[in-house]
């Protein structure tokens, strides 16, 4: 079962139990160590002060989850895995961090512990056990308070008729997801900041509403992103990215749109590495849609999909008017699961790739920027002035 968990060791009720502490902890990476014991794996963590935490496994694939208030992961990436298959850590929700790590198959946690004489030391045993127990364990449920809130199947806003055009700009990734990360910079950080620029050009106008699905650096699951858009009533959301592709050389501003089947390997990589980072972080992906809801949203979506054609070809049209390198395949498909709304036109834009060094540079010249801003400005303008007289003919 996705996303469920079993509660292992707990030094505070919940997140509500804990808000009146204050002050960042930080991991001391240089005296901290995950290794290898026996068949088993030990953690052990030094951190600068005693936090609230606890620790917990959860399944599919297996996982070691600790959560902390709160702790500034800076330098765990150093850290030797120890036989570990992949680790994540940053901020899960405000005020509480995560850290993240995929175990090499089932393993039950033998002790868990926290020393505060000294440098407070965070240690965890784990030894491997059958499927079944580990199963077992993993599947106990999460107390309530520190589940995450299940995404809301909010009614889309009334349409305002006073021509203000909502847009929702989703900056990708964020908290413990960093995305793709090229030496100090992270992927994560880079899009929040053109979101905020392209959100400050865009409210200018006057007649826009600007809406983003995180603010700050915290870890925001797929589906809540189009809880968000669906809130603010939004006239079209446009996720942002800036990937990195091991395979073969990719360069340049991308538009996909959504469809079952990727355009190429790279789209269908990226897709599925979106959806991992919210399956390894603990949120379900199950579809839970009966037949009846699965029909009516293929209904909506024939509708809304020429729409979303019209606001990819607007935007590349744009991007292109404004002599800004695209990629050779300037739109493509994919899978991406924060496309799925079903109403409202959703597109996502790679602004460039963090494996293209000229793209990273271009991302992080200010002018540059801006430039793409006021390409995606009248891209998204022209489009909505498009689709307002189409709706008038009609």
């Amino acid at each position: 079962m996705k996303g469920i968990a079993v509660v292992l060791g707990l030094l505070a009720a919940g997140p509500s139990g804990a808000q009146e502490l204050s002050g960042l902890a930080r991991l001391v990476p240089e005296a901290s160590r995950i290794e290898a014991s026996g068949a088993g794996v030990a953690v052990d963590l030094a951190i600068s002060q005693p936090v609230p935490w606890r620790v917990r496994v959860m399944d599919q694939p297996p996982r070691l989850v600790m959560d902390f208030r709160e702790v500034d992961w800076q330098g765990i990436g150093t850290l030797d895995k120890g036989g570990l298959a992949g680790l994540l850590a940053g901020t899960f929700r405000p005020g509480w961090s995560r850290l993240v790590a995929e175990l090499p198959g089932p393993m039950a946690v033998v002790q868990a512990g926290m020393a505060t004489e000294g440098v407070t030391r965070v240690t965890v045993r784990l030894e491997p056990v059958s499927a079944e127990a580990f199963a077992a364990k993993a599947a106990q449920p999460e107390p309530q308070e520190w589940a995450l809130p299940k995404p809301a199947d909010l009614p889309k806003a009334e349409p305002r008729h006073d021509g203000t055009l909502v847009v929702v700009l989703d900056p990708g990734h964020g908290g413990i997801d960093p995305g793709a990360e090229r030496g100090p910079v992270k992927e994560a950080d880079l899009v929040l900041t053109f979101a905020r620029e392209l959100k400050e050009l865009m409210m200018r106008d006057g007649d826009t509403i600007v809406v983003l699905t995180r603010e700050e650096d915290v870890f925001v699951p797929l589906e809540t992103r189009i809880s968000v858009a669906r809130a603010a009533g939004a006239d079209v959301f446009l996720s942002l990215h800036a990937d990195a592709i091991a395979e073969g050389e990719a360069v340049g501003a991308t538009v996909y749109t959504l469809s079952e089947e990727a355009s190429d390997a790279a789209g269908k990589t990226l897709a599925e590495r979106h959806d991992r980072a919210d399956l390894l972080a603990g949120v379900d992906l199950t579809e839970q849609d009966d037949m009846v809801a699965r029909v009516l949203m293929d209904m909506a979506r024939t509708e809304t999909e020429p729409r979303v054609a019209r606001l990819a070809e607007a935007l590349v049209a744009a991007i292109q008017g404004q002599e800004l390198r695209m990629h050779r395949h300037p739109r493509q498909e994919a899978g991406f699961s924060v496309l799925k709304s079903p109403d409202i036109p959703s597109v996502l834009l790679e602004l460039g790739f963090l494996s293209s060094e000229r793209d990273l540079k271009r991302l992080q010249d200010k002018a540059w920027r801006a430039k793409m801003a006021a390409a995606l400005r009248e891209g998204l303008r022209g489009w909505a002035k498009d689709e307002a007289a189409r709706a008038g003919l009609r």
